[in-house]
């Protein structure tokens, strides 16, 4: 699996985790939601992404966004 296929992967549990979490536990982790969103955005922008810096430290191969 590629860096750039980890990293949506990884951004999309923590949404459905943080989207549980504000519906079952308190209104304010929605927040979460709002930073993996921002975070999402920072990277298209910049390329800088420390999850895909993580993730490729961690052994997996290159894709196309993150190199």
């Amino acid at each position: 699996m590629s860096v750039d296929r980890m990293v949506m992967a990884f951004a999309g549990v923590v949404v459905l985790i943080s989207v549980a979490l504000s519906h079952f536990v308190n209104p304010a982790w929605i927040w979460l939601t709002v930073f993996v969103g921002a975070n999402l955005i920072q990277a298209s922008i910049t390329g800088f992404c420390p999850a895909a810096m993580i993730f490729k430290a961690l052994g997996a191969k290159s894709g196309a966004a993150f190199k």
